[in-house]
């Protein structure tokens, strides 16, 4: 029987910024359909860019990628994730391995304006440890995944509303 090829080693998506962000959602890492599309929340069944539209009063779903990142931009929020790299098949959080964080110290230098920190679902949560220590409110909030089918939409909405009202 042979061994299982290993894992790909991948690489993260840059931050997506602005000098007034307030509001730094950290995703964990990008799924297989963000990767390729080099588009943050890609898959298209991810409630990430609807959340946002309901949230904002803004229909970005509708819009291309580029508008519908530079509007969530100008409404202060950005993106990242915790990992800038690691070893994973497929898109599940379980199944990373080898994880690499990011310098979001660094980052946050970059960001005077920054009220708070959103962990987009259980595995960027994991990074508390080192979010917490940055003198920021952090939020643990509940995944936009498709595969956090346990959460309804309305109340990942309900939920996530509680970091937008604090840090927007």
């Amino acid at each position: 029987m042979a061994d299982a090829p290993n894992a790909p080693r991948l690489t993260g998506l840059a931050p997506a910024v602005a000098p007034h962000t307030r509001l730094l959602v950290l995703g964990s890492f990008p799924g297989v359909a963000s990767l390729q599309a080099q588009q943050y929340y890609g898959h298209p069944r991810n409630h990430f860019w609807p959340l946002m539209s309901a949230l904002l009063a803004q229909d970005l779903v509708s819009l291309p990628y580029a508008q519908r990142l530079a509007a969530l931009l100008a409404a202060g929020v950005g993106l990242w994730d915790v990992y800038a790299a690691c070893e994973r098949q497929g898109s599940l959080d379980a199944d990373i391995k080898a994880a690499e964080f990011n310098d979001l110290p660094g980052l946050l230098a970059q960001l005077p304006q920054l009220k708070g920190i959103a962990h987009n679902g259980a595995e960027s949560a994991r990074g508390r440890r080192f979010t917490e220590g940055l003198g920021l409110p952090v939020f643990k909030l509940p995944s936009t995944s498709p595969a956090n089918a346990s959460w309804t939409f309305e109340r990942k909405r309900a939920a996530w509303a509680v970091a937008f009202s604090a840090c927007l």
